[in-house]
């Protein structure tokens, strides 16, 4: 009889992987080539546990961003030419947790506004007390193609609070935690990347079996990724998971920096430490994935983006004052 599982996920947030009809797992293999006798022969591949006596780091740093579209605009050029243009906030935001003392606190948190548009004469637009600053795309700027250009400030932005995080409350045995592959964040000490959802299938079949065997709380062996960005990557399993065999699994990365050494200690610790911030199902439609500071992090965030009614208001008053 086929096995039929829930997923704890939300289905408005999509799902916690994209696989195909059978819900195996991600459907789509990547081109990235990928070494996985990096820990162990691929042959002795197995779940691990948390080797016995290590403990997460005292301090554990977790950052995240959130984005807003607040309107699309368009612009008038001299010459007869319009150009589309995307009116973004978005928001950055690190919670320190202090594991030793069980207490969690926003350690910094900053919001930025953009108007993104490839208009050779487009300016920073003033909307009420809000200012959009101009944000040139490369191309065409095609408008279908302008809510990606927000991510590069946002990861700036991000960038910018992780160090001003860790100068002011760190002893330099922390471990940051960032939502999403690192990116060009690789060059920051002790990171790891936290992927949530997963897109791509990077193992060869024969070592599938491994992740969708993993209990809460183990992880796979690390493997090196051959990708535009690269790195050192593993999977781990949180606990709370429905029981289907990709529920509650998760991918980790860490910077190609790094030597094979360093990436197994980072891979230890992550598990070590993530599954202690796993979500609930009845408190988060993207449990256990969504990790729970994270998940209040982004609910702070979105509330310092300000009402989107109101900047969309004030958007249209300034943008009639330029006519």
């Amino acid at each position: 009889m086929t096995r039929m599982f829930v997923d704890a996920w939300d289905p408005a947030y999509g799902a916690s992987f994209e696989g195909g009809d059978g819900g195996d797992g991600p459907a789509s293999p990547s081109s990235a080539q990928v070494d996985t006798d990096v820990e162990v022969p691929a042959a002795q591949w197995a779940p691990i546990d948390v080797p016995a006596g290590l403990t997460a780091p005292d301090v554990v740093f977790l950052v995240d961003g959130v984005r807003r579209n607040d309107a699309g605009l368009w612009t008038a050029e001299e010459d007869g030419q319009s150009f589309p243009g995307l009116a973004a906030s978005y928001a950055a935001g690190v919670v320190r947790c202090d594991l030793r003392n069980g207490v969690a606190q926003l350690a910094g948190a900053r919001v930025a506004r953009g108007l993104f548009t490839a208009s050779p004469s487009a300016e920073d637009l003033q909307a009420g007390s809000v200012r959009y600053t101009i944000h040139r795309v490369s191309g065409t700027g095609e408008a279908s193609k302008l809510p990606a250009a927000v991510q590069g400030p946002l990861t700036a932005l991000e960038l910018d609070i992780s160090d001003d995080a860790r100068t002011s409350g760190s002893d330099g045995a922390d471990l940051l935690v960032v939502d999403g592959p690192l990116r060009n964040r690789r060059h920051l000490p002790r990171t790891i990347g936290y992927i949530k959802t997963q897109q791509k299938q990077y193992l060869p079949a024969a070592l599938t079996p491994v992740v969708t065997s993993l209990k809460p709380g183990q992880r796979t062996p690390v493997f090196a990724m051959g990708t535009v960005w690269g790195g050192w990557s593993w999977y781990l399993r949180l606990p709370g998971a429905s029981g289907a065999p990709w529920a509650g699994i998760v991918r980790i990365e860490c910077s190609p920096d790094l030597t094979p050494d360093q990436a197994i200690e980072l891979a230890e610790l992550s598990v070590a430490t993530l599954p202690r911030f796993a979500s609930s199902a009845y408190k988060d439609p993207r449990a256990p994935q969504n990790l729970v500071p994270i998940a209040g992090l982004e609910k702070r965030l979105r509330g310092m983006l300000g009402d989107s009614r109101v900047l969309h208001r004030a958007l249209t008053l300034a943008t009639t004052r330029l006519r």
